[in-house]
C-alpha cells in the first residue's frame, strides 16, 4: 500500500473517530436533557400531590373546626339554657303546692333528658372522619337535623340517581363545600329555606345548594367572599366545575360538579 493510501485511511479513520464521538456526545447531552426534563416533571408531580394532600387535610382541619363551632354554639344556646332553667326549677320547687311540685319535677326531668339527647348528638359528631365513615348522606342528613333544631331554618334534601360511595377525598371535599354554603347562608344570606340536592350519574355527581334569603351580584368579583371562592378552589382541586347564580331577590344557587373517579383511574 502506497504512503497516499495510508494517510487517506488514516484520514478516514480519524474522521469516523471524530463523528463517532460527536455523536456519542449528542445521545450523552440528548439523554441527559431527557433526565433533566423527567426529574422535572416528576418533581412537580410530587409538588402537585403535596398541594393537593395539603388542600385535603386543610379541608379536614376546617370540618373539625367547624364541628367545634356547632358544639360551642350548641352547648351554649341549646343545652346551657335548657340546664340553666333545670336549675331554676330546682331551687324554685314550691314545696306546699305537691301538684305544681310534681309538674315543675316533671319539667326538669324532660329538660335533662332532652340534654342528654343532644349530648350524644354532639359525642357523634366529635370526629368528622367517624362520621364521614358512614357516607357522605348520613353526614349530610347528620348536619341538616343539627341546623334544622334552631328552628329558624326548613332544610329540603334531595338524592337521586344510584347512591355511590365515593373515596374519601370526594366527600370531604362535597361534605365540605356544603358546611361553607351553609355557614355562608347562616352569616349573609338571612333565608329560611335551603334546598341541598345530590345527583348520582354514571360518571359525575352533581351537588346543588339554593336558598331564598338576598343574594349577591354573581357576576361581580369582589362581592364573593373567601367561602365562595374556596368552594370553586376545592371544585378545581378534584378537576370538578363550580357554578354561582345569585341575585339580590332570588337568593344563591352553588352548583358543583365533580367526576366520580381520577382522570388516570379511568385510563
Amino acid at each position: 500500500m502506497s504512503g497516499t493510501s495510508k494517510e487517506n485511511v488514516l484520514i478516514f479513520i480519524i474522521i469516523c473517530s471524530f463523528l463517532i464521538l460527536l455523536l456519542v456526545a449528542f445521545i450523552t447531552i440528548v439523554i441527559y436533557r431527557y433526565q433533566q426534563k423527567q426529574n422535572i416533571y416528576f418533581k412537580s408531580l410530587e409538588q402537585l400531590k403535596i398541594i393537593h394532600n395539603n388542600e385535603i387535610l386543610q379541608s379536614q382541619l376546617e370540618i373539625q373546626e367547624q364541628t367545634f363551632q356547632n358544639i360551642s354554639r350548641e352547648l351554649h344556646d341549646n343545652i346551657g339554657q335548657k340546664l340553666t332553667l333545670a336549675k331554676l326549677y330546682l331551687n324554685t320547687l314550691p314545696l306546699g303546692k305537691p301538684e305544681q311540685l310534681v309538674k315543675q319535677v316533671e319539667s326538669c326531668i324532660q329538660m335533662i333528658g332532652e340534654s342528654i339527647i343532644d349530648l350524644s348528638d354532639i359525642s357523634r359528631s366529635m370526629n368528622s372522619e367517624i362520621l364521614l365513615n358512614n357516607g357522605l348522606i348520613p353526614a349530610l342528613e347528620f348536619e341538616v337535623a343539627q341546623m334544622e333544631k334552631t328552628g329558624a331554618y326548613k332544610i329540603n334534601l334531595f338524592v337521586s340517581g344510584d347512591l355511590i360511595f365515593l373515596d374519601t377525598k370526594r366527600e370531604l371535599i362535597l361534605f365540605r363545600i356544603v358546611q361553607e354554603a351553609l355557614t355562608n347562608i347562616i352569616k349573609h344570606a338571612s333565608a329560611n329555606i335551603i334546598k341541598i340536592c345530590i345527583d348520582y350519574a354514571p360518571n359525575f355527581v352533581s351537588l346543588l345548594i339554593s336558598d331564598n334569603g338576598k343574594g349577591f351580584i354573581s357576576n361581580t368579583r369582589q362581592k364573593k367572599g373567601i367561602g365562595l371562592i374556596n368552594m370553586d378552589k376545592r371544585a378545581k382541586l378534584l378537576n370538578g366545575k363550580c357554578e354561582i347564580e345569585s341575585n339580590q331577590t332570588d337568593g344563591t344557587t352553588i352548583k358543583i360538579q365533580l367526576p366520580l373517579y381520577d382522570k388516570e383511574k379511568m385510563l
